[in-house]
């Protein structure tokens, strides 16, 4: 009996030895879309007034963290009795992704004139100023939320496809691991970026002295901070047209040998850039009918 026991725990022992090493092998196979994710979402966090970005910060982790519960259990299902299901979903989600991604571009290249007005008309407003804040950052984090589901989706995916063929047990242990791991990891990095400005107002307040060690790292963090949000805004939107592009070359065969002379990285950008304007072109289409026949 006792030895039936302690023949359970070495077993036990040597699968989560394995769990472990499949996990790192996941994790670095992961660290690419890892890296977009951080960008994506960092500069989806900022641009929030600075008693909020920690709250706002933690209710998209926690949206994060629903988006994992709810794409494990489905992830797993399909990849056992309906593998295309898992194709068509990252093909959607590419197609959304590609689509802000251009948004973005497009909204930095031609003036947008609603907002500007709408936001000149809650300037006017003053008695409604805090509720209008609200409902934008309501939009803020909902749009983070569904955006994180989709590079959610795209984690989980490749973490499972370094699994298949493991036992079932296996694959839930190692995947929810990676998980795990780039919820804390990414939104970790995250609060810390944006509150570095709030790091470097205590350092300042350590010593009076400008010349001083602290001062000028403090000084330095303050400084940097807007460059970094900025910086974040263009490395997200670029983000958001690779990881679309790659998953277009990756899972469509046509595109497989499409642009092959040039990196890879710029042969997925292309792609991803290509379908965002047509995605965004058919969405304006269907904006401008839809105004048309509101008219007629």
């Amino acid at each position: 009996m006792a030895s039936g026991f302690f023949a359970l725990l070495d077993d036990i022992a040597t699968l989560m030895d394995d769990v472990v090493v499949m996990s790192k092998i996941s994790t670095k196979k992961t660290a690419g879309i890892l890296g977009d994710d951080l960008a994506v979402n960092a500069e989806k966090a900022t641009g929030f007034v600075s008693s909020r970005e920690l709250p706002v910060l933690w209710a998209i982790t926690k949206g994060s963290a629903l988006n994992k519960l709810i794409i494990l259990p489905i992830a797993f299902l399909l990849s056992a009795f309906a593998p295309w299901g898992v194709t068509l979903a990252l093909i959607l989600g590419a197609i959304y992704l590609a689509f802000e991604g251009a948004e973005k571009i497009y909204h930095a290249l031609v003036p947008h004139t609603s907002k500007k007005n709408e936001v000149e008309t809650i300037n006017k407003l003053e008695d409604f100023k805090d509720e209008a804040s609200e409902v934008t950052e309501q939009e803020k984090i909902k749009s983070a939320i569904f955006t994180d589901f989709i590079l959610s989706v795209e984690i989980v995916i490749i973490a499972l496809g370094t699994v298949i063929g493991k036992p079932i047990l296996f694959q839930i242990l190692v995947v929810s691991i990676v998980a795990m791991v780039a919820t804390i990891g990414v939104y970790g990095i995250v609060a810390l970026i944006v509150r570095m400005d709030d790091f470097g107002l205590k350092l300042v307040g350590l010593n009076a002295n400008k010349k001083s060690f602290t001062h000028i790292i403090g000084s330095l963090l303050i400084r940097t901070l807007p460059w970094v949000i900025k910086g974040l805004s263009v490395i997200g939107t670029i983000a958001l047209l690779l990881v679309s592009g790659g998953i277009f070359v990756h899972n469509l065969g046509f595109l497989h040998h499409f642009l092959e002379s040039i990196p890879r990285f710029m042969r997925d950008f292309i792609v991803g850039l290509l379908v965002g304007v047509l995605a965004l072109i058919f969405v304006k289409l269907i904006g401008f009918i839809k105004k048309g026949l509101a008219k007629s």
